[in-house]
C-alpha cells in the first residue's frame, strides 16, 4: 500500500455510529456503461440518508486495457470536475476515488499516476484473465469451456499479485470469478483464496462487500459468506458498495450486505479520506443500510 498514513495497522480513530454506511462503489457515465448524472447520485444517496459516497470510476490507462469500459486518460479532468462539483455542497459527503484495473505490467502506468492526484480512495479490482474478460456476457461460451477451479486459481493470482504491488487500498469484487454461477467446490476455494487473504492482511488492506452481486446470475453478494467469514478470521477491514452503474442502484442492499457482515462477526468498517482509513462501527442492529 502507497505510504499515505493508512490507520489500518496503526492506532484506531472511529466516527460516532451512523444509522447507515458509506457507499464506495459508483460509477458515471464516461466509464460508457453507467447512465445517470453525478447529481443523481447523489440525490439518491441522501433519499437513503447515506452519509457518505465515493465515485469510483473506471480508471483510464494507456494500454487500451478494457478501454471500451473506462474512460479514457483525456477525460480523467473532467471526471475530476463532476465529482469535484459536488464536494462542500449538502449531505452526503462526495470524495473522489476511482477503480483501477489490475493487469500486468499496470504497475508502470499506476505507480506513477496515483501520485498525481488526490484521490481519496483506490480500489483495485480484477476483470480480465489472460486477456479474457470472464465477467462480460460474452464470456459465457467460454466458461462451459474452461476448468473452473483452475480459472479461479489464475484469477486469485491474479489478485495476489495486485496486492503485492502496494497501489490499491482495497479489493473491490474480489470472488467475481462466481459472477455466472460457476465456483470450485468450498475446499478448493479455502486453499485457493487463505495465501492471498494473508497478502491482504500483511498489505493492510479491505476488502469490498460489493452488493452487486445480487443483481447478476450469481444472485449472491461479493463475497460469498464463506470467503468473508475467511477474512473475518483475519480481521480484514471491509468497505461497502453497491457497483452502482445508475443512480437506482446506490446503496442497493445495504441492508443484506450489513446482516452478512454481522453473521460473519463483523462490528466495524472503515472509510477512506485522502487514502487514510478510519474504523468505524457498523450500525445497531435493526437500522438499514
Amino acid at each position: 500500500m502507497l505510504d499515505t498514513g493508512n490507520q489500518l495497522g496503526g492506532p484506531t480513530v472511529y466516527y460516532k455510529v451512523m444509522k447507515m454506511v458509506p457507499d464506495y462503489h459508483m460509477h458515471t457515465v464516461l466509464c460508457k456503461h453507467a447512465s445517470g448524472s453525478v447529481r443523481d447520485y447523489h440525490a439518491a444517496a441522501a433519499e437513503k440518508s447515506i452519509p457518505e459516497i465515493c465515485f469510483t470510476d473506471h480508471a483510464p490507462n494507456p494500454d487500451g486495457v478494457g478501454d471500451d469500459v473506462c474512460m479514457a486518460m483525456g477525460q480523467f479532468p473532467e471526471y475530476v470536475q463532476m465529482v469535484g462539483s459536488l464536494q462542500n455542497v449538502s449531505a452526503p459527503e462526495v470524495l473522489l476515488g476511482i477503480e483501477a484495473d489490475y493487469y500486468a505490467g499496470c504497475e508502470k502506468h499506476l505507480s506513477h499516476w496515483l501520485l498525481l492526484h488526490e484521490l481519496d480512495y483506490v480500489l483495485g479490482s480484477i476483470h480480465f484473465v489472460d486477456n479474457w474478460a470472464f465477467d462480460h456476457p460474452r464470456a459465457l461460451p467460454r466458461w462451459e469451456r474452461e476448468d473452473v477451479t483452475q480459472v479461479w486459481r489464475r484469477y486469485f493470482a491474479l489478485v495476489a499479485d495486485m496486492v503485492d504491488t502496494g497501489l490499491f487500498d482495497a479489493v473491490g469484487h474480489i470472488d467475481l470469478a462466481k459472477k455466472f454461477g460457476h465456483r470450485p467446490k468450498d475446499d478448493d476455494l479455502r486453499e485457493i483464496v487463505r495465501p492471498v487473504l494473508d497478502k491482504i492482511v500483511a498489505a493492510e488492506m479491505a476488502i469490498e462487500i460489493n452488493t452487486s452481486g445480487l443483481r447478476r446470475p450469481v444472485k449472491e453478494i461479493y463475497p460469498s459468506p464463506l470467503l468473508l467469514s475467511l477474512a473475518r478470521e483475519r480481521e480484514i477491514p471491509v468497505v461497502f458498495g453497491s457497483d452502482a452503474h445508475g443512480p437506482e442502484e446506490v446503496g442497493a442492499d445495504f441492508d443484506q450486505a450489513l446482516l452478512l457482515a454481522r453473521e460473519c462477526g463483523y462490528t466495524e468498517y472503515v472509510r477512506f479520506k485522502s487514502r487514510n482509513a478510519s474504523r468505524c462501527t457498523l450500525p445497531p442492529e435493526g437500522e438499514k443500510g
